[in-house]
Parts: C-alpha cells; structure tokens; sequence
C-alpha cells in the first residue's frame, strides 16, 4: 500500500504544479511573451490566461506602462570647444512587447547609447550660450531622433528632458561675475532713473506751485484794485451827491496828506495843478475872516493902472 500512496502523492504534485503552469494571471498594463520549444507563439495580456505546461514557456513579463529612466552625466563637446556635462531623463513607454524582446537585445542600454550620441551631435553644432538657452530646441530634437529610431523597437519616446546643463568651472565663474555686472548696471540705471523722475516731479511741482501763486497774487492784485475802485466810487459819489464845494475838497485833501506821507517807500509825490487853486480859494476863504485882510487895500488888488491878477504857481512838492 505504501507504494500506491507515494505514487498518488506525486501524481497530485504534479497535477498542482500542471495546473499553476497552466493558469497564467497577468496584471494589468503588463504582457507576457509565450514561447513553445523555444520560438515564439503569442503574447499574453493582462487577465487570466491558459497555456500548455511543460510545452510553453512564458519568456519576458514586460511592463506597459510609461517609464522614466534617468541617465548619468554625459561629457559634451560644444562648438566652441567647451565641454559640458549634460543629465538626461527618457520617458518612454513599451508599445510592442514581441518587438521589445526580440528586436534588441536591451532596449534600456540602447536607449541611452542612442541618447549620447544624438546628443552629442546636437550639441555639436551649437555655442555654450546657445545650448544654455535652447533646451526646448534641443529636448524636440532629441525626441525626434530617439522616436524615430526606437520605434522599430516596439518603443515609443514620449518626452526628453535636459535635467542640468554643466559647463566648466571657469565659465560658471565668469557668468557669475557677468551676471553680477549686468545686475549693478540694471541697479544704477534704475537708480539714475529714479533720481530723474525725481527732480522732474520736483520741478513740476515747483513749476505749478510758481504758476498758481502768480494767479493768486494776480487775483488778489485785482481785487484789490476792484475795491479801491469801489472806494473811489463810491467817495466820488457821495461827494457829487453832497454837492461839495471846492474849500471842502482842499480841506479833505490837506486832511489826507499825512496818511499819503506814510510808509517808507513813498518817495515822489504828484500833486495835481487843481489843488493849488483849491488852496488859494481855501486860503482867500480864510483870509476874508482876517480883520487885517482889508487893510492896505491898495496893495495887492487891482490897481487904477489896469493891471490884472498876479498867479503864482506853487512848486511841486518832492
């Protein structure tokens, strides 16, 4: 008995094991290569799948997702003859399995020798001044050739990034110190500038603070000159209105003489050849009140001769 119960003991290991190389579950976004007798039969994708045991094999599990793979930094020669050192990142994405397997060897290390070379070519033709400010030109670029020459290889190049771009020591040290000058040029420019708007304002300001006290010193000068006129109106008219006679006006004019003498500035005065006559008639009014005006009569007056009455013109006063 103990025979037939280590044979139906084996019999049921290797149907367990039939049956999980049978069974071939594969998860999603991934493809399996089926190989019978060593050559290719079909490419299982993701779910559950039969296959024939210990007649086919699964070869390669290959993921179909998009995959990012970093490169190390790679010594270009620019046309210059400066050598930077460039870091790259492929994405790319398995679209054949059966192509990626069979068509090249390892498509990773193919992918990043076709990636130094290209770029090194790309790299070639442009100035270090050029390759720091064209990474979108040379990403396209790169994309192009890599998708070209990868497609037969099952593989689809979605995207190249220039990760860094690091060109000598030396050069890193003088675009610094460019940098730093194009900075405090940038600086003193603005500085200058401001300092310009600053006194432009300045004197704008003076300008229109000039011009507006001009008008109001103007405007006061005409008010001013608005009401002594009004004044003098105004006194004008109350005095043709009273009917003054002329020994009231030289009365008021001799009245106002030393409100006229006031103020240091009034040096020259201008008297009217009118107030030396309303003197003489204020003065011979006088006189006729003087008990000694009659006396000596034939002095001053008219004479028997026919002479007539003698004007003396007062001198004007300074």
């Amino acid at each position: 008995m103990q025979p037939i119960i280590i044979v139906l003991i084996i019999l049921v290991v290797l149907v367990f094991i039939a049956l999980i190389k049978t069974i071939q579950v594969i998860p999603q976004a991934s493809a399996a290569i089926v190989e019978r007798f060593g050559r290719y039969t079909r490419t299982l994708n993701a779910g559950l799948n039969i296959v024939v045991p210990f007649i086919d094999s699964i070869r390669n599990r290959i993921d179909l997702r998009e995959q990012v793979v970093p490169f190390p930094p790679q010594p270009v020669i620019t046309q210059d003859n400066l050598v930077v050192n460039i870091d790259t990142v492929i994405y790319y994405q398995v679209t054949d399995a059966r192509a990626a397997t069979y068509e090249v060897a390892s498509y990773i290390q193919a992918i990043e020798q076709l990636t130094v070379t290209t770029l090194r070519n790309i790299i070639g033709g442009m100035d270090l001044e050029r390759t720091l400010t064209s990474r979108e030109e040379i990403n396209a670029a790169l994309r192009g050739v890599l998708d070209e020459a990868t497609g037969k290889w099952g593989i689809r190049v979605n995207r190249v990034e220039l990760k860094a771009i690091e060109p000598p020591t030396s050069i890193q040290d003088s675009m610094e110190k460019q940098m730093r000058a194009d900075r405090d040029k940038r600086a003193a420019i603005l500085t200058a500038e401001g300092i310009r708007q600053s006194q432009i304002l300045t004197a704008e300001g003076e300008k229109q603070s000039a011009i507006l006290r001009a008008e109001g010193e103007a405007k006061a000068a005409a008010l001013r000159a608005e009401g002594e006129a009004q004044a003098i109106r105004t006194v004008f008219e109350s005095i043709h209105a009273g009917d003054a006679d002329q020994k009231l006006l030289a009365y008021q004019y001799l009245q106002m003489l030393p409100k006229i003498a006031e103020g240091d500035a009034n040096k020259l005065w201008i008297v009217p050849s009118e107030i030396g006559d309303a003197l003489k008639g204020l003065s011979g009014a006088m006189g006729s009140f003087n008990p000694m005006a009659g006396m000596g009569g034939g002095g001053s007056g008219t004479s028997g001769g026919g002479k007539g009455t003698e004007r003396r013109e007062q001198p004007p006063l300074d």
